[in-house]
């Protein structure tokens, strides 16, 4: 698989992720890496926002909260499409807090 591939795998839940850091780790170029931060920012982001959605929901009992958890699924959509346009641009809301994090990453 090529770079560009790689990007757009790694916003596809966190098997996705993890397919495209083991295979793009010995070619990997400036796009799949900052997609990769990007992508595991979101996984990150998806993890917290659940988790919050939850309890606020079991103590407010406001169902009409699990709207907001269709947030990381358009950041999602937006970050395919950034990587399959060649485009190293950070998700609206959270990207630029994970532009510089994940040095193991590269």
């Amino acid at each position: 698989m090529d770079n560009k591939t790689l990007s757009i795998v790694s916003y596809i839940t966190l098997l996705g992720w993890l397919i495209s850091f083991v295979i793009g780790k010995e070619k990997s170029n400036s796009l799949l890496k900052y997609h990769l931060k990007q992508s595991l920012g979101l996984i990150i982001f998806s993890i917290v926002l659940s988790i919050i959605l939850n309890v606020l929901m079991l103590v407010t009992k406001i169902g009409m909260l699990g709207i907001v958890g269709f947030i990381p699924l358009i950041l999602m959509i937006i970050g395919i499409i950034n990587a399959a346009n060649d485009v190293e641009k950070p998700l609206p809301i959270i990207g630029k807090m994970f532009e510089d994090k994940f040095s193991f990453i590269g």
